[in-house]
């Protein structure tokens, strides 16, 4: 397995379903070589600063995964032999927590469990590491243990080192929530998708706890994601701690001092708002966005500045319902919402999450899916577009 130091490795950025072209454009300023998007992530090779760098910048990947060894293993002799050209000690030590997770899938060594024994046998002992339970996407960092991912496909075996640790969604200042969280990397996803970069107004008349407009302020004044939390490659054995805090020092030097254009929310939850600003005060963004309690008819779109480089974006997560004939009820909340958008809004981008293909005729918005993903295990788009503006000719 190449070092860290020595050469470019091979990485993997693993993206939410449907979500891989954002994550790719997004990576290609980050590294020096080609990305290429997978079903399920993104490709890349990087040195040991750029491993640091996509951790740090990256709105929109859900983890950041180093490769260490691919081989065929068709039996568990061939799994055993495999795993001991590892270099366990580069990732964990003596005493130090570890947590597999496997997935099988068209191979002989179809049994999970079973792989993952003789996978943590191996990493036992070479660098008397404890292998503790915890394996699954969702779970927390299981108090600092190292996750390794190991992958079986055709009888071909993949393993690799998570070097986020925390999902990077989580990015430290989201502790209030409101009852439908929407997760950062899909907010910051949406923006993206939307064209947002801050040079102009934002709005977001259905904001819940935030999220979407403390993206977008975090956006607004590049200030990188992965700032306040810490990552798994902070405790591996080659962690060159210059080359971090030199990264960090570069990105702090970076950030503007405010959000160039208005960035507002409003919900018609008074509870929600309260979470949405506690959030904001914790993002370090309190300055920039302005949440006010109010029902969507009563929403008021920022003024774009004469500097404005577009008249703004409305950019929103609506209530799409859970249950059967939910959706139906908030019908009208949609074509109100739609209403909103052109009375309000003529000639701004738009951003929606809404449910696979209804998005146009609820709205009466000419939006185009360019994702389709799901979120709070629902089928859901990424619809964005421009609102007519009724007095263009």
């Amino acid at each position: 397995m190449p070092k860290l130091a020595a050469s470019r490795i091979a990485c993997y950025a693993v993206a939410a379903p449907g979500l891989e072209a954002i994550v790719a454009a997004e990576f290609a300023p980050l590294v020096a070589s080609p990305v290429s998007a997978e079903v399920g992530g993104v490709a890349f090779t990087a040195t040991r600063a750029e491993l640091y760098r996509v951790n740090l910048w990256s709105r929109t990947a859900s983890r950041v995964l180093v490769r260490l060894a691919e081989f065929d293993a068709a039996h568990f002799s061939e799994l055993q032999r495999g795993c001991e050209q590892i270099r366990w000690e580069q990732f964990v030590g003596p005493r130090d927590g570890v947590r597999i997770r496997v997935t099988c899938r068209k191979s002989r060594l179809y049994h999970s469990d079973a792989v993952a024994e003789r996978v943590g046998e191996a990493i036992r002992r070479r660098t008397g590491a404890v292998v503790v339970d915890g394996g699954a996407e969702d779970e927390e960092d299981a108090g600092g243990a190292q996750l390794v991912v190991v992958r079986l496909l055709h009888d071909h075996c993949t393993i690799s080192a998570d070097s986020s640790g925390e999902l990077l969604h989580r990015r430290g200042y989201r502790q209030a929530v409101a009852k439908a969280p929407l997760r950062e990397t899909l907010a910051a996803a949406m923006l993206l998708a939307a064209g947002y970069d801050g040079s102009g107004p934002l709005l977001d008349p259905l904001c819940g706890s935030g999220t979407i407009p403390i993206e977008a302020a975090l956006i607004a004044r590049a200030v990188a994601p992965g700032r306040h939390r810490a990552f798994a490659f902070e405790r591996w054995l080659d962690f060159d701690a210059d080359v971090w805090h030199a990264l960090r020092a570069r990105a702090d030097e970076g950030v503007h001092s405010f959000a160039p254009h208005p960035i507002a929310g409003s919900d018609r939850d008074a509870g929600a708002v309260r979470a949405a600003l506690a959030n904001a005060e914790r993002a370090g963004v309190a300055d920039d966005v302005v949440f006010e309690p109010r029902a969507l008819s009563a929403a008021v779109p920022p003024a774009a500045s004469a500097a404005a480089a577009v008249p703004g974006w409305l950019v929103t997560n609506p209530p799409y319902g859970k249950r059967l004939g939910e959706a139906d009820a908030l019908r009208d909340l949609w074509a109100r919402l739609g209403q909103f958008a052109h009375v309000r809004c003529p000639g701004w981008r738009m951003g929606v999450l809404a449910p696979g293909g209804l998005v146009g005729a609820r709205l009466d918005v000419p939006l185009a899916t360019v994702a389709a993903t799901r979120n709070g295990g629902l089928a859901v788009d990424i619809a964005v577009g421009a609102i007519p503006d009724a007095r263009d000719p």
